[in-house]
């Protein structure tokens, strides 16, 4: 059983950044973020694989980076430029596959955390 615990959500204005962190009791293959706003399904953010293989939905592309420091088990999410639409509970997902983009898509991770709330004002 992997832990997960995020934290660094906050409440920020449109146009602001945030770096979300989370650390895991240890690392495996797939590490991604997912995210679940109000009255809409959960998406795949962003997924990176230990070899540095990264994917993002394309609602983030260009404002997200995901990053993971494989010496402290952490994985990062640095969002800039937020939106109101950004808005979400976001949670940290873990699996030991292969296949990071096609989990990411399909929500298929053994692990999760609970998860840390963005809230962007306009």
């Amino acid at each position: 059983q992997v832990q997960l615990v995020e934290s660094g959500g906050d409440s920020v204005q449109a146009g602001g950044s945030l770096r979300l962190s989370c650390v895991a009791s240890t690392n495996t293959n797939c590490m991604a973020w997912f995210r679940q706003g109000p009255d809409k399904e959960r998406e795949g953010v962003a997924v990176m694989d230990l070899y540095g293989v990264t994917s993002y939905a394309d609602s983030v592309k260009g404002r997200f980076t995901i990053s993971r420091d494989i010496a402290k088990n952490t994985l990062y999410l640095q969002m800039n430029s937020l939106k109101p639409e950004d808005t979400a509970l976001y949670t940290c997902a873990g699996d030991g596959g292969s296949d990071c983009e096609w989990r990411r898509l399909r929500g298929r991770f053994d692990y999760w955390g609970r998860g840390t709330q963005v809230t962007v004002s306009s």
